[in-house]
């Protein structure tokens, strides 16, 4: 049997401040949202400004990243690249970048979603905050 890393709370608190100092770095008004390997949610703030809509996208981001255990703008792509019959994936409702997987010893221990601004800068945002665990 093996063991497997998870997210803590005191995990999750430095995920979350360091994606909102790099939103607010930026001047970037987003929602976060932080999920366990399976998509449940753990964490989710809407920064000052952030449109009411990015707290329901951002947490589906995240569940889409975790369960398929890669970022979320690869299903994106393959819906964009003509595939439209993924639209009917079970399970997965935020098929749009800004969902990155958090990875451990090769392990997806949870994902982060953001959603606010351009896609790609909700990934910078994401990858600032993973980055703050020193993965």
């Amino acid at each position: 049997m093996k063991t497997k890393a998870f997210l803590e709370l005191a995990d999750l608190k430095t995920i979350a401040q360091a994606a909102e100092a790099e939103a607010l770095k930026n001047n970037w008004a987003v929602s976060i949202a932080i999920v366990d390997d399976g998509g449940h949610l753990l964490w989710l703030q809407r920064l000052d400004g952030a449109p009411a809509i990015s707290a329901h996208i951002a947490p589906a981001k995240a569940h889409t990243a975790a369960l398929g255990r890669r970022e979320s703008k690869v299903y994106e792509d393959v819906i964009n690249a003509g595939r439209y019959s993924f639209l009917s994936a079970p399970d997965l409702k935020g098929m749009l970048e800004g969902g990155v997987p958090i990875v451990k010893d090769g392990q997806v221990i949870g994902a982060i979603g953001v959603s606010g601004v351009k896609s790609s800068e909700d990934v910078q945002i994401g990858k600032a905050g993973i980055a703050a665990l020193g993965l």
